[in-house]
């Protein structure tokens, strides 16, 4: 099967339909708590309707109303659409890009935030270099009381057109979601984001993609906020349960596919492999919470899964070590040491 049969195909907006510069798609699932702040946002900096399209797309939440607050809020500035039932967050994502009209998409997270000026500095970049496929600013990682914790990497000194950006993202995920502005025709060029995933990964993946077919520009200003430690949030569900090196795993086996394509088949390889060590290490701080939690059982299984992602001597030596200081800690736990040393392939 083709790559392209796991990504929807994205149709061009039909023709004599007004469009807008942006459309800012808003994907939601339970977390209208959040909404609020996300939709506040985006109003506070909005332009008028003919050049900005504003939609809530809600993947058929069942704990909340994310319709009252875009009724409450949004005043019929903002439009809603609801699926008729729960369809996945890919699927969903799918719902935001084909409902768009805009010549520029903004999927911005219901629970995620822009800073004022994200729009209109963002646009500067499609300006000054037309053929640039998306642009994308560093953000702030904030936690699930809007208090801020940390930024993202500073790609380069100033804004601009990132060189060597295609090496740099095949080597791990980079940037948030909410930071990311995508012209609708690269969609539209190359799908939409790939169905194999299911909690995680995709984004990841879609970067990598669009950055082997067009120029990517950064503007070096924060001006997205990317909400993290927020409970029923997939990433942070998946990481803690140990799918989030699944995903991760899936996504380099994806990449893996076409990259030597559009890099040296070693220069290909090599960033695949840093990937890898990026995704392990993640799973490492995560092995590390669940056994200080008490947690030993979820704690093999993801280093299992570890060990299968990237089964090097550095990783084997990393996980015993980490499974041994907490037996030493705690004394009796070493039979969880032991199925571990068990379990390896």
């Amino acid at each position: 099967m083709s790559e392209q049969a796991h990504r929807a195909t994205i149709l061009p907006v039909p023709e004599g339909t007004n469009r807008p510069l942006w459309s800012v798609m808003i994907p939601t699932y339970n977390c209208a708590a959040y909404l609020r702040e996300t939709l506040t946002s985006v109003l506070a900096q909005a332009p008028v309707a003919e050049e900005m399209q504003i939609e809530v797309v809600d993947d058929h939440s069942t704990q909340d109303d994310p319709e009252a607050v875009v009724t409450e809020l949004g005043k019929g500035r903002v439009t809603f659409y609801r699926q008729p039932q729960n369809v996945g967050y890919i699927r969903n994502f799918e719902t935001c890009l084909q409902r768009s009209r805009g010549q520029l998409i903004h999927l911005l997270h219901g629970d995620d935030v822009v800073r004022d000026g994200f729009y209109r500095t963002l646009q500067r970049g499609f300006e000054q270099h037309p053929d640039t496929g998306a642009a994308f600013c560093r953000h702030i990682y904030m936690d699930e009381h809007s208090h801020w914790e940390s930024f993202s990497p500073l790609e380069q000194p100033t804004s601009g057109i990132l060189a060597n950006w295609l090496e740099k993202i095949a080597a791990g995920q980079r940037l948030a979601t909410p930071a990311m502005v995508v012209r609708r025709d690269v969609y539209e060029q190359l799908g939409g984001f790939d169905r194999r995933f299911s909690r995680a990964g995709e984004d990841w993946e879609m970067w990598v993609r669009i950055a082997t077919q067009y120029p990517v520009w950064f503007e070096v200003e924060p001006l997205a906020l990317y909400r993290v430690k927020r409970s029923g949030s997939l990433t942070e569900d998946s990481a803690f349960t140990g799918q989030l090196v699944q995903e991760m795993r899936l996504a380099t086996e994806i990449i893996d596919a076409y990259l030597p394509s559009y890099l040296p088949e070693p220069r290909a390889t090599e960033r695949l492999n840093l990937a890898r060590e990026m995704y392990t290490r993640w799973s490492m701080d995560t092995m590390q919470q669940m056994i200080a939690a008490g947690q030993f059982n979820r704690a093999i299984a993801q280093a299992q899964e570890v060990l299968r992602h990237s089964p090097s001597p550095k990783t084997v030596r990393a996980v015993m070590s980490l499974f041994l200081w907490h037996s030493l800690r705690w004394s009796g736990r070493s039979l969880y040491t032991n199925a571990l040393v068990s379990s390896i392939p």
